[in-house]
């Protein structure tokens, strides 16, 4: 160790804060290299008196680098063998326990979000009344949110730990005011030791567990919501080639996976390139919706509209491209999942007003479907492709005598409906695993929708959408995954019985038959 960088430490420790601070900061300083009885005390005086210029001195003497140099003073080592003259300060059990301690405190008020956060955490495992001030004056200076409330609740958990009924009541009081589950499990802890104020106790608990069961219903709304979201991108695509065309597209699954598909093609095509990484799931978009209306429309000219008015043929048919899509992509990709990374804001989880979590690829995911579903609505109600489409439905043939080439139309809207259905892989692929069977557990949700909502009807579908799940997110609670969506399958299945044509009926090609 060089004498100026000695002398800086010194003069680091001999920094004014005042007279009376800076004397006792001195002398606590320099009992740090007495004996082991001092060294406890002087470390837990150190860690009262809040200043932060004890933390590296107090991580030097747990580590065994602070030296006690000749003239008396301490400093920190640094080099492989201490200067001449100087002595390694050696530390018991109980200074290590009173060191652990006291950087607790004392980390209260570093410049480091990450080290107050975790001295919070430590004052709130090992609560002693002795914390109350300090944590009070911290409270005073700080400012994120977070932080702040692990304060607030480390504070209420040492004022529970006082003498002092008043500042016991204070803090079931503070406590009482939280949602957080930690602060019903220190009211609860306290009940035994503190019997007269077991009513204040009582109440203070029945208010958290009310804030809980709000903060849980909110969650379990958000969680039927994106399921809703999900199921609503899975079912707008079939919403229009089985709602409006009145065909039974069995590989609508497997467009979906082969939308998730291309947006790894996509990641793996963007990775190296620094300008296009965090640009890869945008990207993935459009080539999702183009590869997968092409196959639409190649399999509409091609196959589909050979079997018209023949729904059983059609349903086995597309059955088995689906088959046959799900053999290739194994072939080309292999049967395992496929890594697709999320882009920066799109992962975590968002906290909401009352404590309220959610992940952040579900929130952008119903913000998507919201936005794909206005789409779909701009491209039938605006365009003049949503025009012939609508006439052709309502009426064939007199659509036919006015110009409107129906073929067209058709291969149109079933590459309309497969790209959506693409764009729906692209989303999946954030929050499911990219394999061949992704589409397969998605299909007989699609047409649960689809004919809960109403044959046709883009509105039916959104409500039945998002009613199933929430309806789905509600029941598994109570009844679990399998039951509930069995509950749901019976609920349709009862409904349509009341309402053959579902929520919203539309006149069409498909309510016709």
């Amino acid at each position: 160790m060089s004498k100026r960088l000695l002398l800086c430490l010194l003069l680091l420790i001999a920094a004014p804060l005042g007279a009376r601070a800076q004397d006792g900061f001195e002398a606590l300083a320099a009992r740090l290299g007495g004996n082991f009885n001092q060294q406890a005390e002087a470390v837990e005086r150190l860690g009262a008196l809040g200043d932060p210029r004890a933390i590296p001195l107090l991580q030097a003497l747990g580590d065994t680098r602070l030296l006690r140099l000749a003239d008396g003073g301490v400093a920190v080592q640094d080099g492989p063998a201490p200067p001449e003259g100087a002595q390694v300060l050696r530390i018991n059990n109980r200074v290590r326990a009173a060191i652990r301690g006291a950087l607790g405190r004392l980390q209260l008020v570093s410049p480091d979000p990450g080290e107050r956060r975790r001295a919070a955490d430590a004052i709130l495992r090992n609560r002693s009344a002795d914390d109350i001030p300090l944590l009070e004056a911290a409270l005073a200076r700080e400012a994120v949110p977070a932080i702040r409330a692990r304060m607030e609740l480390a504070l209420g958990g040492a004022r529970l730990a006082a003498s002092d009924p008043a500042a016991k009541r204070a803090g079931i009081a503070a406590l009482g005011t939280s949602a957080d589950p930690e602060a019903r499990s220190l009211l609860l802890a306290a009940r035994a030791a503190n019997a007269e104020l077991l009513a204040e106790i009582e109440a203070a608990v029945a208010a958290i567990d009310r804030r809980l069961a709000l903060r849980r219903a909110a969650e379990t709304v958000f969680q039927g919501l994106s399921l809703g979201s999900v199921l609503l991108l899975a079912a707008l695509g079939l919403a229009v080639t089985f709602g409006v065309m009145g065909v039974i597209n069995m590989a609508h699954g497997e467009f979906v996976m082969l939308g998730a598909y291309a947006t790894v093609l996509v990641q793996e095509a963007c990775r190296g390139v620094p300008a296009l990484e965090p640009w890869s799931l945008p990207l993935a978009l459009p080539a999702a919706f183009v590869l997968t209306a092409a196959l639409g429309a190649a399999m509409e000219r091609g196959l589909i509209r050979h079997l018209y008015g023949r729904p059983l043929e059609t349903l086995l048919l597309t059955f088995g491209v689906g088959m046959i899509l799900q053999q290739v992509v194994r072939l080309l990709f292999g049967a395992q999942n496929r890594e697709v990374l999320s882009p920066a804001w799109m992962t975590g989880v968002l906290v909401l007003p009352g404590g309220v979590q959610v992940t952040q690829n579900r929130a952008w995911i119903i913000v998507f479907s919201l936005l794909v579903l206005l789409a779909t609505l701009a491209a039938i109600r605006l365009t003049r492709f949503g025009l012939e489409m609508r006439a052709v439905v309502q009426n064939r043939r007199i659509a036919a005598t006015m110009g409107i080439r129906t073929g067209r139309v058709d291969a149109m809207t079933f590459a309309f409906g497969s790209g959506i259905a693409g764009l729906a892989g692209v989303a999946l692929s954030q929050i499911d695993n990219v394999s061949p069977n992704l589409g397969t557990g998605y299909i007989i949700d699609s047409f649960m929708v689809v004919v809960f909502g109403g044959v046709g009807s883009l509105a039916g579908t959104l409500i039945g959408a998002m009613t199933l799940g929430l309806v789905n997110k509600l029941l598994e609670p109570h009844a679990g995954a399998v039951l509930a969506k069995v509950a749901v399958l019976v609920g349709i299945m009862l409904f349509i019985q009341r309402r053959p044509k579902g929520l919203f009926a539309l006149k069409g090609r498909a309510a016709d038959q």
